[in-house]
């Protein structure tokens, strides 16, 4: 599992600083920052700016719709926090709340209104914050023991790791990642495309999004059915155990016992990951 708060990160890029090791051996270009590599990517493989926020729409519209019939209720613990914030007369005031949903997905959201949206990391660029994954907090956790420990233990095991694969690619270009490490993980796995019943694609972007399912010729209708990280957000530091999650829950929902399920995602610095689930309960 992990944990990430992206909304208490002190460097946000405003002074960014280098290490000086990593920049004197040579690898410079693995300090491309992440809009700058979903530019590249919209550019190398032509993923025209109405693509990229049609793409994000239909993030937001998938995820409203799984909100509304509540779809995630049974992925999430629902946590107590408290707020201090100012009341009406400007004294400081603390209230507690449940948080026990998203709070990424608008319901005000149209492409006419993603379209007004200005480039932000390139002046005639075409990925915008409105095309790009959230800014999120966020925690996932899955427990992973062996099959004889499942045994001794008499558990009701929810999945099998089939295989898992990571593989590299340029940093210029990092979002393709997937594009290397799906193949080389079916590969391992003894399994084609056709065999994989659901996807989870960490949607760090529309555009490298969109190259991924280009490039692969995937099937469009089984990968983030319940809207991906533009809507729901991307706290980094749990992708893996949240997509599996994600998962798993959603074969749970459409009784794929026995089937196959794949999450994948792009790594910054120039990396794919792949992990193949045959989902057992």
């Amino acid at each position: 599992g992990g944990s990430e708060s992206m909304s208490s990160v002190p460097m946000t890029g405003y002074k960014p600083e280098l290490n000086y090791n990593t920049v004197k051996e040579g690898h410079a270009d693995y300090y491309w920052g992440m809009g700058n590599t979903a530019e590249a990517v919209a550019n190398q493989f032509k993923i025209s700016r109405e693509d990229q926020d049609e793409f994000a729409y239909n993030s937001h519209m998938k995820a409203l719709k799984a909100q509304a019939e509540n779809r995630f209720q049974d992925q999430i613990a629902p946590i107590e926090v408290e707020e201090t914030y100012l009341d009406e007369n400007g004294k400081k005031a603390v209230r507690k709340y449940t948080v026990n949903k998203d709070e990424g997905p608008r319901k005000g959201t149209s492409t006419a209104i993603l379209n007004k949206l200005r480039p932000v990391f390139a002046a005639n660029g075409s990925v915008t914050a409105g095309n790009s994954s959230q800014m999120s907090d966020g925690a996932a956790f899955v427990m992973v023991m062996s099959e004889e420990m499942v045994k001794e233990l008499n558990l009701e095991p929810i999945a099998r790791v089939v295989n898992y694969a990571a593989a590299g690619v340029e940093p210029r270009i990092m979002g393709i990642g997937p594009v290397a490490a799906i193949p080389k993980v079916l590969k391992q796995a003894g399994l084609q495309q056709s065999d994989i019943e659901l996807i989870e694609l960490n949607e760090a972007f529309a555009s490298q999004s969109l190259a991924v399912m280009r490039e692969l010729d995937l099937n469009q209708e089984i990968i983030n059915v319940n809207g991906g990280a533009i809507a729901l957000g991307h706290p980094l530091g749990c992708t893996g155990a949240k997509l599996s999650v994600q998962l798993f829950d959603e074969m749970r929902k459409r009784n794929m016992k026995n089937k196959y399920g794949l999450v994948t995602m792009c790594v910054g610095t120039g990396q794919g990951a792949a992990g193949v689930f045959e989902f057992l309960s």
